[in-house]
């Protein structure tokens, strides 16, 4: 099986650096984009398992790429963690919203976030072959 890939999206770039410092050691192959932009385009050439999304990022918030992302079916299987140092509840239903799987606030914690990416990554592993078995009984129904 090949490597999980993650797409850092912080704009911050000691962030950024502190969230791949986290991963070292981790068998995953990694970017990092620095804006919503980047983001988009990264989702499109890097097609990542998983994404570590900011909110609040330039060009493009998080919120929006998170609902992009959504918008496509060939990204909408995308694992997406919103990271931000917003608390509030309503930027949580906004993040719930835009269609996150997960939610953490920063000062991220080592430990959860590796936890909740190793969690996130085997539950997607389970739900492939059965997103594949109903893609192709969708294609079978389709053609008969």
């Amino acid at each position: 099986m090949s490597r999980a890939k993650i797409l850092i999206a912080e704009d911050n770039p000691e962030g950024a650096e502190l969230i791949e410092a986290y991963l070292e050691g981790s068998d995953y192959d990694i970017q990092i984009a620095h804006d919503g932009d980047e983001t988009l385009r990264k989702v499109q050439s890097f097609q990542p398992d998983l994404i570590l999304l900011d909110v609040m990022m330039p060009k493009i918030s998080g919120f929006e790429v998170c609902k992009r992302i959504r918008a496509k079916p060939e990204t909408r299987g995308i694992i997406i963690h919103m990271i931000t140092a917003l608390d509030q509840h309503h930027d949580i239903d906004r993040a719930v919203e835009a269609g996150t799987n997960d939610f953490l606030t920063k000062p991220i914690n080592k430990t959860e976030l590796l936890l909740r990416i190793k969690a996130a990554l085997a539950s997607r592993q389970h739900a492939d072959p059965l997103d594949q078995t109903l893609a192709y009984i969708d294609a079978v129904q389709s053609a008969g």
